[in-house]
């Protein structure tokens, strides 16, 4: 349990920025299985519009430390070549 009033105060801001957190990583969750869902249904067009449109909410999450940009450069790649692999 914190002690100082420093401490306690740490403790509300750090409840609040995990909350803010977790709302950005269920925003990359979703992009990603928007992208997914387009490839699984088999149309190329509309996964590539998928990609075009997450691409950027990917990027601004990693530019935000909520996943390490290594991370949000492997699941692009990852999706993009799954895009291309359609036929």
């Amino acid at each position: 349990m914190a002690n100082t009033a420093q401490a306690r105060k740490r403790a509300r801001q750090a409840v609040k920025q995990r909350a803010h957190n977790a709302s950005l990583r269920s925003t990359l969750r979703t992009a990603i299985k928007k992208i997914i869902k387009a490839v699984e249904a088999g149309d190329k067009g509309a996964a590539q519009a998928a990609y075009s449109e997450n691409v950027s909410v990917i990027d601004r999450i990693a530019d935000k430390n909520i996943i390490h940009k290594n991370k949000a450069a492997r699941h692009k790649s990852r999706l993009n070549a799954s895009i291309k692999a359609m036929a």
